[in-house]
């Protein structure tokens, strides 16, 4: 079922051989820019033009009330409350712990500098609702932030022509677990637009969507297009791309296993990649064997197939564990599995990964849900630069300079010095007026 790239006895750069789906954004930037220019021109009503024209729904006002969101949460099914609960508790624990400290070092007596950690003021937190509903994402987006302490959130998410017009009922009840009231019925570029620009949301122009600072989360090409075009205008925490699941895997691994993983993640998207590298033919064959039992059984089984079949998908299989961990640092998957004899030793290895996933008993789904790690990571190779979404995304490292006159005096001449070479006298006589009597 899978495609084969045979990298044995290959020793050059692998990453121009390795599967990867191939989406041109700066074209999707060139499609979706009348529509930014017309939502920030025009506000709601061409949002409302957009939502109609996309999602095939115009609802009459954007903002969801905050009764509806309570309410929503009020009709959820225990279970998924209860899943929930467990997923936003497990969340917070694991991001309480990134929260960084200011830090003071004293440089020189008299002299000091001090890194404040100050969040962004105002984020919008995207939440797709495509071919599937994203509650998690919720979860993954809000915790992080709050644990961060931005003091304004608000979430955008596609409307639902099956729920009224509003984004996915668990959608908001997500929302109301987490405390977050301020929702809108919007999806796509342009709900990137409005939250980039600010706009109006009501047909007669009285309510407002405030701009934010920052906008998090992933979405289909569209939104990452959005993203890519107003990044400057607000910050931005990645393009996220379709999903990617890379598996590094010997004879050991349990090809049930690995088969249902690669699976999980084709589910996603008719554009999911799932790779599997390993020296083991007897193991791709067993699991080639497995995807085609398992697949005809999912509910998904034509997206699934489709994602697996397609280019951004395979196996590649090379000389030994050595050769497949070059391979997955060269692809820099944005989801890592280790089924391998001495999986955690391989994986502390692994320079370039989203999230790695350390043996038989950690599969994506864990960490997609309820592992405590988020979700929102990097795709198309950017984790080798880029990190997932984290408390440390949505702060700002701030140096505060405090010098007595005393400690600038010490260090004058120096500074003076470095501002003649690089022809900026008036950088040395700003500090030079400081001191009329001492030459410096």
């Amino acid at each position: 079922m899978l495609n084969r790239i045979d990298l044995r006895g290959v020793v050059r750069d692998p990453r121009r051989l390795l599967p990867r789906a191939q989406l041109d954004v700066s074209v999707a930037v060139e499609r979706i820019r009348p529509l930014v220019e017309a939502v920030r021109e025009h506000g709601y009503p061409a949002i409302r033009e957009a939502s109609e024209r996309f999602d095939g729904i115009s609802p009459e006002r954007l903002r969801v009330p905050v009764e509806t969101i309570r309410a929503a949460e009020g009709g959820l099914d225990p279970q998924v409350r209860a899943a929930l609960l467990e997923s936003i508790t497990r969340a917070r624990k694991v991001h309480a712990d990134q929260r960084r400290a200011d830090h003071t070092t004293q440089v020189v007596p008299g002299g000091t500098v001090t890194e404040r950690w100050v969040p962004v003021d105002r984020v919008g937190l995207y939440v797709p609702g495509g071919l599937a509903m994203y509650p998690s994402t919720v979860v993954m987006n809000v915790v992080p932030a709050q644990a961060a302490g931005v003091r304004s959130l608000v979430v955008v998410s596609p409307p639902q022509k099956d729920n009224g017009g509003l984004p996915d009922q668990r959608v908001l009840a997500a929302c109301a677990l987490l405390g977050v009231d301020e929702v809108y019925a919007v999806g796509g570029a342009q709900a990137v637009a409005m939250l980039a620009y600010g706009a109006t949301v009501d047909p007669d122009g009285a309510e407002r969507c405030v701009p934010v600072d920052m906008i998090t989360g992933p979405g289909n090409i569209w939104v990452t297009a959005a993203k890519r075009l107003l990044r400057g205008v607000v910050g931005i925490d990645a393009e996220a791309g379709p999903t990617e699941i890379a598996i590094l895997a010997d004879d050991t691994a349990n090809p049930v296993h690995v088969a249902a993983d690669l699976i999980s993640q084709a589910e996603h998207d008719p554009l999911a990649a799932s790779v599997l590298v390993t020296p083991s033919v007897a193991l791709a064959d067993a699991v080639d064997a497995e995807l085609a039992r398992q697949v005809s059984a999912a509910k998904h089984a034509e997206r699934i197939d489709t994602a697996l079949r397609g280019e951004q998908s395979g196996v590649v299989l090379v000389d030994d564990l050595e050769a497949g961990l070059r391979v997955v640092d060269a692809y820099a998957a944005e989801h890592l599995e280790i089924q391998t004899a001495q999986a955690r030793e391989w994986a502390m290895r692994v320079r370039n990964a989203g999230a790695i996933f350390v043996g038989a008993w950690s599969p994506v789904s864990l960490g997609d849900y309820c592992a405590g790690s988020n979700h929102v990571l990097p795709t198309g190779g950017c984790a080798r630069h880029s990190s997932g979404l984290s408390v440390q995304s949505f702060l700002r490292g701030i140096h505060l300079v405090e010098y007595s006159q005393e400690a600038l005096r010490e260090v004058a001449p120096h500074v003076v010095t470095l501002a003649t070479v690089e022809d900026l006298p008036a950088h040395g006589q700003a500090v030079s007026a400081r001191f009329p009597g001492d030459g410096s």
